[in-house]
């Protein structure tokens, strides 16, 4: 190896936490990577990592150097990039909100890979706020208000919210034109993943939000069985426009209460703090963007 991809893989060890990913990411056999690390301290004259049976860790010494690993590598991607026949080359790892994807990403990807035919995709899916740097993964793809000071978070959109539920269930309790008509309706309670708390139903008077409790006989941790339990009759939900634009237009589900919305939803792509953008991860960012903004759904495009 020559230096450069030295360093690409000793950063990329600090990242995984585990010589065997780092190994597997840059698809070089393990104990070359061991090899390439031992002659590397040998060659500096300092202990860089710190190994246990468990994980690696990065020694003082080993931390200033992956510093100044990064720094160049970041240097070397953005001198390359200046370039107007340069491409993103390699892997790309995103971790994306599984409604998200299939509405916004997965119908555009054929024509995003085709445009950057170097570009390799691996995408997980999740809604919980990953550990970027030691999954490495290199952004993710959230809803939500979102405060994580190890990540940088770029807006990409807002999503119109919709308050709804099914015919039978307005049949049975009511269709309410004002906020006072809720008494005595229920709702299909969502749990947040990072309180394990129900959440209220959130509504704007006279440009004021306004948070509403109701009683629930159901209460659910994902998306799509928010969404099929208001199908069912079970109780009023609040969702993106998105998610039910289909069933707004089939009747299956009715809008209530269209002027007093819930405030939108920002959507946001997150990436590592300490870590500078490659291109791969740069493109990506800016064809999503351009990919949110085309749908009537989303209503604005962002920062």
């Amino acid at each position: 190896m020559d230096r450069l991809d030295v360093m690409r893989l000793y950063t990329r060890i600090v990242d995984r936490g585990s010589f065997t990913l780092a190994a597997q990411d840059l698809e070089v056999p393990r104990s070359t990577a061991t090899q390439v690390i031992k002659e590397l301290e040998t060659r500096l004259g300092v202990r860089l990592l710190q190994r246990t049976t468990r994980s690696v860790r990065s020694t003082l010494d080993g931390e200033a150097y992956y510093q100044r690993c990064v720094a160049i590598l970041g240097e070397i991607e953005d001198a390359e990039s200046a370039f107007r026949d340069a491409k993103p080359r390699g892997l790309l790892r995103v971790d994306v909100h599984g409604t998200l994807a299939r509405h916004f990403v997965l119908p555009a990807l054929p024509a995003f890979l085709a445009e950057y035919p170097d570009l390799q995709l691996l995408m997980t899916e999740g809604d919980r706020l990953v550990d970027l740097v030691r999954e490495g993964i290199d952004c993710v793809l959230r809803a939500g208000d979102l405060q994580d000071g190890a990540m940088i978070g770029r807006r990409i959109a807002m999503l119109t919210e919709v308050t709804c539920a099914n015919p039978t269930y307005l049949a049975r309790y009511g269709v309410p034109t004002t906020l006072a008509d809720l008494e005595g309706h229920v709702a299909v309670a969502f749990m947040s993943s990072a309180t394990g708390a129900a959440l209220p139903l959130e509504f704007t008077v006279e440009g004021v939000l306004r948070n509403l409790a109701l009683p629930a006989t159901v209460t659910v941790a994902a998306a799509e069985s928010y969404v099929a339990a208001a199908r069912l009759g079970l109780g009023l939900i609040q969702v993106p426009y998105y998610h039910v634009v289909a069933d707004l237009a089939s009747g299956t589900l009715v809008e209530i209460l269209p002027q007093h919305r819930p405030s939108p939803t920002p959507v946001s792509l997150l990436y590592p703090h300490r870590r500078q953008l490659s291109l791969r991860v740069r493109v990506f960012i800016d064809w999503l963007a351009r990919e949110f903004a085309r749908h009537p759904e989303v209503s604005i495009t962002a920062e």
